[in-house]
């Protein structure tokens, strides 16, 4: 019996003694991984780090801690401090991604873009570009369908861009092809090409969404925004646009069209988001048959219909499918494809007014001669813009000293319509790269 006391006894202080040194033990070990940015230095082609890193570095760094949340490319070396000892560790060039960056960057959505390009647009079409990746955060696809002569002098010219911003796209060149019809002819409806965009459901059968743009367009904000609106899709909707005007009385199909067109007054396809699955899916109603017909079946006996009739090319077409089949599109605000239109006759985008243009289209060639200088210097300034340089110093800066300039004109009269989205969007840009954790001080 005293044996088996002995035994209990003994197995009882064995547990005890366990169970005190495990305690022990975990309140001993060292505190949780703290990385700390060595010295805030943000890639040069966000162009903000050198204007933010002397604010940041006046926090204590203990106080601070600083994740990269997507940057381009990371030369810097940073401190990992565990349990008091710093260890240096050279982070990767090519990616400069911590491990948390690096998964999200794994699982980032990618966004595709495409553009058609003829004639002597190639310098405006990589200003788009340029403008495009100036402020989105997911990667970019480009789909670029170009005459055969512009081909080569796109692959050159992409090629011999910055490592740190070609890191954030892709792209792919095409011919300029159709697929149903005389290719001749849907050539020259309108502007030299600009038929193409009709095609895109149908050449890129393994796209599932794609902005369109023209090649006069230029982002103001992030792409990211604006492919955000395929989520305020319904069930039935596959395609967006804005109107072609706001006041109906000034608008050029409510006076002018002699074709079906889109609600009261039309829409413009300058700026055309689409779910190209859907559209692959579906029969659109129509005036020539009751069943219903195809995408791709439909586009051509739609222009043998209607070719004598309509003066925009493709964007008639378009406006006329959507005439019969207005369930299928949504209609995104007019600063989203901000024009001449809605301020040489007077401001009449509301949208911009409050909240800046979010995209800017330079129709009517107005990013190349002095009839409404407000366009030019937006585009002037992103096209001179190198990559590498501080955005607010060599972008924002240079814009707003050039817009003094424009505001006896009627689109110049108010900077903030072109300038407050621009700003904005940088800053945005610097608050979505860094993320910034403090700690509160210890007690």
């Amino acid at each position: 019996m005293r044996i088996h006391c002995k035994v209990v006894v003994i197995t009882v202080c064995l547990g005890v003694f366990l169970l005190l040194y495990f305690l022990g033990g975990n309140a001993a070990d060292d505190p949780p991984l703290k990385e700390v940015a060595e010295d805030y230095y943000f890639p040069t082609s966000s162009g903000l780090g050198n204007i933010v890193a002397s604010k940041l570095t006046k926090k204590p760094l203990d106080e601070l801690h600083i994740l990269q949340k997507q940057p381009l490319t990371y030369r810097k070396e940073a401190k990992v401090v565990r349990g008091g000892n710093a260890i240096a560790k050279r982070q990767r060039s090519d990616m400069g991604l911590g491990r948390l960056s690096l998964k999200r960057a794994r699982a980032e959505e990618v966004m595709h873009l495409a553009v058609v390009a003829c004639g002597n647009r190639l310098d405006e079409t990589l200003t788009m570009v340029k403008s495009a990746l100036l402020f989105s955060i997911k990667r970019i696809k480009f789909h670029i369908f170009a005459e055969d002569p512009l081909a080569s002098q796109f692959e050159k010219k992409l090629s011999q861009w910055d490592r740190a911003i070609s890191n954030k796209f892709q792209y792919s060149i095409y011919p300029i092809t159709f697929s149903v019809g005389n290719a001749e002819e849907w050539k020259k409806l309108f502007k030299p090409c600009a038929a193409q965009r009709l095609f895109l459901p149908v050449i890129l059968k393994d796209v599932d969404s794609l902005l369109y743009v023209d090649t006069d367009v230029l982002f103001l904000r992030p792409m990211d925004d604006m492919w955000s609106f395929l989520k305020a899709f319904n069930t039935t909707q596959l395609a967006a646009m804005a109107p072609e005007h706001e006041i109906p009385k000034i608008g050029w199909y409510s006076r002018f069209a002699r074709h079906p067109f889109y609600g009261v007054t039309g829409v413009n396809s300058g700026v055309m988001l689409m779910n190209l699955t859907r559209i692959r899916r579906t029969l659109f109603k129509n005036s020539m048959i009751p069943s219903g017909l195809s995408w791709e079946d439909l586009l051509h006996p739609l222009y043998q219909k209607y070719k004598n009739h309509i003066t925009w090319g493709d964007q008639d077409l378009l406006n006329i499918i959507f005439h019969y089949n207005p369930e299928s599109l949504y209609t995104f605000p007019c600063q989203w494809n901000y024009r001449p239109d809605h301020c040489m006759y007077g401001s009449n985008c509301k949208g911009a007014e409050q909240e800046g243009v979010s995209i800017l289209h330079g129709n009517r060639g107005v990013y190349h001669d002095d009839k409404q200088p407000a366009f030019k210097v937006v585009y002037d300034a992103i096209h001179e813009y190198p990559f590498e340089d501080n955005m607010f110093q060599s972008l924002f800066y240079p814009l707003q000293t050039k817009f003094l300039d424009t505001v006896n004109t009627l689109c110049g009269r108010i900077p903030q319509v072109f300038l407050k989205q621009v700003e904005k969007t940088m800053r945005t840009v610097y608050e979505k790269k860094v993320v910034r954790h403090v700690k509160p001080p210890p007690k």
